[in-house]
């Protein structure tokens, strides 16, 4: 595999104003590509720090054609041929969405466990709270109205075999191999297309899993097998089985669209090693991710997470909080002195597992969530059901019929029917219309003051989202700059931002806005995440936890020289919780391990973060502790963006920049009002409006509300000043 190398010409992300390569000098370009409910978004940055941003469809089932035509439509613009481009790519790094549809629509392969003979049916009992763990109310106090999901593994396809590890790892029954060859031709004969195998502390000693592997591979070459002790070596019986179950369940499907992407990249003429976002932040290669294409669910959020780290940091801003409002979801993501907040525990359908990612909240609240009314209160509600791509808002005339957020935006004046999408797209105002004015008559209400209903419930869902996602860790979104990103985000951070009393927004980069999570994967450092249990208590030794810590940074380090990579980076962590407890806490530590003294503070900032997640004077100081699992984030550099700073401020609006006033919809002064638009991509570091007024680039508008202010700053972004 070629090595990878910093190119000291990329540096840091992109600013509207760099200047082109020079003549003559070979151009490079780094690529991000993202897929979405709605659209599929590509990013490309040329060595010099210009950015070129690109929009297409999205393609389901396929999305491979989505994401090639977002690809074409980028070359196109920088005045190249694909396969022209292609063979000037330094890096392509994409995220994709192939796991999380084949979850959400059920459409994963038929998969077959084997596990210890007599805990069969650990993965059918879950945890007895039929998914919920306690942390939505509203589902714990109606506990008699709910029902475990669907089994994602059948009973037929549970096979136990007689074997067992101790937790010390010690072999108390040896593998019988006679019932394990009977398990896997049972569970080939009733249809599986995928195997996945979890046994009792297999994690303390793998060997009786990869026993078994071996046999799989032996007897259906090429049949995808997921061991526990590969993807989470974790103790947790239930969620250990529910990972290896679903990375077995969504890996066909992932694994042979990988494939197909890297060999139609390959042919086109990237020599490179595609790199592929993972949800812990940062990419893998493509192999990897065939082996754990888990790692790929909630990777096109995380990326918008990974971007505005990079430019947090330029700019200074230590707290974060990340808003993505797209086509069909509303992600939220928090930066806390400088460092992502990260989860360790995953929630898809109810299934709880276990996986290292980056913490995002996500609702269903984008610019297709869908308006309805309860029929039975006659109150107005915003989705969380979408449009998506297709048939999409009416005004997309695709064949939509129900009012969307992307409706009442365009009804309200926020948008431009004529201008839309750089003007490609044309929407019909009048049905938009239409639709809501039919919609309004039911409630009560004019067609503006409908349109106004659908935009604040929406609003208002996405502030009670933040809460959620900053209150309940422990953070005041009063401490933080909002990031608002995604082809819609812009358009509403002004309002949903006010009620959090947040003073600042930033629309990061102006155009490139729209398709930040793209820019994001453009953005990111390979990055592996390494994991091992073992508990020991209090008072801690500093040699055993550093031979912990040892043995997770060699393996570390082994990944990265097989990605190519010469140099890492590493950050150590531990999960502590009180003796006899099961609530955990990661607690970083600094440089290469502990000593004595440093231990001392380790027991510190554990009872400091504990007590910021569940309250002053909830731990017990007094207790013993237990260091439960270890952990080593290894990452490694590769080409990143640039950014070109602004020499100098400018406060003169360019003449061009103001385009034609229209009337637009405002809730409060509850009219219309003439109001002044601006071209976003003429706008200059310096330039400074004041609300009312709309501000529209390429693939997205800001949204400045009365007694708000919007100025360019330094690094190109838009910020948004949002007052009292």
């Amino acid at each position: 595999m070629p090595v990878i190398q910093r190119n000291e010409c990329w540096n840091e992300p992109p600013c509207p104003g760099a200047q082109r390569p020079e003549k003559g000098r070979t151009v490079e370009y780094l690529v991000g590509i993202d897929i979405g409910g709605t659209f599929t978004d590509c990013v490309v940055v040329d060595n010099s720090g210009n950015v070129t941003t690109a929009k297409a469809p999205s393609t389901p089932p396929d999305f491979s054609r989505g994401m090639f035509a977002a690809l074409e439509s980028a070359a196109e613009r920088l005045g190249l041929k694909l396969e022209a481009l292609a063979k000037q790519l330094a890096l392509v790094s994409h995220g994709t969405t192939i796991g999380t549809n084949a979850l959400i629509t059920k459409r994963g392969a038929t998969v077959g466990l084997i596990t210890t003979r007599g805990h069969e049916d650990c993965i059918h009992i879950m945890r007895g709270s039929r998914g919920y763990g306690g942390r939505d109310i509203r589902k714990v106090v109606h506990f008699s109205e709910g029902r475990k999901p669907d089994p994602i593994v059948p009973r037929r396809l549970i096979a136990g075999v007689s074997e067992r590890v101790d937790c010390f790892g010690q072999v108390v029954v040896d593998l019988n191999v006679a019932e394990a060859e009977a398990a896997v031709d049972r569970l080939l004969a009733e249809g599986a297309k995928a195997i996945a195998i979890c046994f009792l502390w297999s994690f303390k000693n793998p060997e009786h899993e990869r026993r078994v592997k071996a046999i799989v591979q032996q007897r259906a070459p090429g049949m995808f097998v997921t061991c526990s002790s590969e993807l989470v070596p974790k103790w947790g019986e239930y969620e250990r089985t529910t990972a290896t179950v679903l990375n077995a369940y969504v890996g066909p499907a992932t694994a042979s669209y990988l494939k197909n992407i890297d060999e139609r990249l390959q042919a086109l003429g990237y020599r490179a090693p595609l790199q592929i976002t993972q949800c812990a932040g940062g990419t893998i290669s493509v192999a990897k991710a065939v082996e754990a294409p888990l790692l790929t669910l909630d990777s096109g959020p995380v990326s918008g997470v990974t971007g505005s780290m990079y430019l947090a940091e330029l700019m200074g801003e230590k707290n974060v909080i990340t808003t993505d409002m797209g086509g069909t979801s509303f992600d939220v993501g928090i930066i806390y002195r400088g460092e992502a907040a990260r989860s360790h525990l995953s929630t898809v359908n109810q299934y709880e597992y276990f996986l290292p990612k980056v913490d995002i909240q996500a609702i269903g609240a984008g610019g297709g969530s869908l308006a309805w009314i309860d029929e039975i209160t006659g109150t107005l509600h915003v989705g969380p059901d979408s449009a998506g791509a297709l048939p999409g808002p009416i005004c997309y005339r695709r064949g939509g019929t129900v009012p969307t957020v992307t409706d009442a935006d365009l009804l309200l004046g926020y948008l431009d029917p004529d201008t839309f999408a750089g003007g490609k797209m044309s929407l019909d105002l009048a049905a938009a219309a239409k639709a809501i004015d039919a919609m309004g008559r039911k409630l009560g209400l004019s067609p503006d003051e409908t349109a106004a209903g659908i935009a604040k419930i929406a609003e208002f869902n996405m502030a009670d989202l933040i809460r959620r996602a900053t209150i309940e860790k422990g953070f005041d979104p009063r401490d933080f700059v909002l990031f608002a990103f995604g082809g819609a985000g812009p358009m509403h951070a002004g309002i949903f931002a006010r009620e959090l009393g947040i003073r600042k927004v930033v629309v990061p980069q102006r155009k490139t806005a729209s398709t930040w999570c793209a820019f994001g994967a453009a953005a990111a450092d390979i990055l592996h995440v390494y994991e091992k249990v073992d508990i020991m208590r209090s008072p801690f030794s500093a040699e055993a936890m550093n031979s912990a810590w040892r043995d997770l940074r060699e393996h570390a380090a082994a990944q990265l020289a097989r990605d190519g990579m010469r140099t890492g980076r590493y950050a150590l962590f531990v999960d502590i919780r009180h003796r006899g407890q099961i609530n955990e806490v990661e607690v970083p530590i600094a440089g290469d391990g502990v000593d004595d003294a440093s231990i001392e503070k380790l027991a510190v900032d554990f009872f400091d973060r504990y007590e910021q997640l569940y309250g002053r004077g909830s731990s017990f100081r007094g207790a013993r502790l237990e260091a439960v699992t270890f952990r080593c984030r290894a990452a490694a550099s590769t080409p990143n963006p640039r950014l070109t700073v602004a020499a100098k401020l400018t406060e003169a609006l360019a003449p061009d920049s103001l385009r034609p006033e229209r009337a637009v919809y405002w809730a409060d002064p509850k009219r219309r009002l003439d109001t002044p638009v601006y071209d976003g991509d003429r706008l200059v570091p310096g330039n400074r409006i004041d609300g009312p007024a709309i501000v529209e680039t390429l693939d997205t508008t800001v949204v400045v509300h009365p007694r708000q202010t919007l100025s360019v700053d330094q690094f190109g972004n838009f910020a948004l000043d949002i007052g009292g």
